[in-house]
């Protein structure tokens, strides 16, 4: 298997089981400073469990935080998360996936301007394409959510790319760093906690995704630039835009719109063709090398 597939399997399933994670906080029905420090706390002991049990049986563990570039990358995954996780309460989930999406377009401005890699004219098709089933899907929606809200999405796409850019930029494995990053948001929502009180109906569920969504979701999505693009990378983020509704119809019974199915429909197909082409590309070279 080259290191082009790889990162493309491992960033594809990061971004199918991220999917999950509105879901999950949507669940867990609480605050949003409770939801922030259950959500970063579990994931802390989770990666540091993790970090330990791999130190103990093999030599070639990841660093946790690998040097300067890896404290820029906890800095921005911090700003992600407590962006994220605020944007949730405060806009609604069209609004939240829509503008995060353009994480994509960001990280294409931002590799071709710091790391001069140059997209090419079938990545960039796609993402146009992919964005444009963004839009149909949640078309309906992008006048429900406050204008706080939206600048809080702003800025976990802009902070999710330039972490990814950062990432890729090193060329150290990340796996761990995003996990390590949720210090800030425990700290930011321990502090709010203190203040006002723990308040979750079902704490069982954000723990959940604290424990076992987020941190295989992110360690698999940081580890990916290390394998393929930036933009490559950001576009599996994509899948959480087209899977979280439908996750949401399973659980909570709601029905998507035949809008929402139509645009999603585009992106997986879009997400395939692009994915299919990249492998068959990377085959190509193999054996001609």
């Amino acid at each position: 298997m080259s290191p082009h597939t790889k990162g493309l399997i491992l960033t594809a399933i990061g971004g199918v089981t991220l999917a999950f994670d509105i879901p999950l906080i949507k669940l867990a029905g609480g605050d949003v400073w409770s939801i922030l420090l259950l959500r970063g706390s579990s994931t802390l002991v989770a990666a540091l469990i993790a970090w330990l049990v791999w130190r103990a049986i093999s030599r070639d563990v990841p660093p946790l935080i690998p040097g300067k570039a890896g404290l820029a990358v906890v800095a921005c995954y911090g700003v992600t998360s407590i962006c994220f996780m605020s944007a949730v309460f405060y806009t609604s989930t069209a609004n939240l996936v829509f503008i995060v999406a353009f994480s994509t377009v960001f990280s294409t401005v931002l590799s071709w301007v710091f790391l001069r890699e140059v997209p090419r004219p079938q990545t960039l098709l796609a993402m146009g394409v992919m964005i444009l089933a963004i839009a149909i899907i949640v078309q309906d929606g992008l006048s429900s959510g406050g204008w706080f809200g939206d600048l809080l999405a702003l800025g976990a796409a802009i902070s999710i790319a330039t972490a990814i850019v950062i990432s890729r930029a090193s060329g150290r494995d990340m796996g761990f760093t995003p996990l390590i990053a949720v210090i800030a948001p425990i700290l930011v929502g321990g502090t709010m906690v203190a203040s006002n009180g723990l308040n979750v109906e079902a704490p069982w569920w954000i723990i959940f995704d604290g424990l076992v969504v987020i941190p295989i979701a992110f360690f698999l999505l940081a580890t990916g630039p290390k394998y393929i693009s930036g933009p490559e990378v950001a576009m599996f983020y994509l899948l959480e835009t087209v899977l979280a509704p439908i996750w949401v119809w399973y659980i909570f019974a709601e029905v998507p719109s035949n809008q929402s199915l139509f645009g999603g429909a585009i992106l997986i197909v879009t997400l395939l063709i692009h994915a299919v082409w990249q492998l068959k590309k990377s085959r190509k070279r193999r054996l001609a090398a």
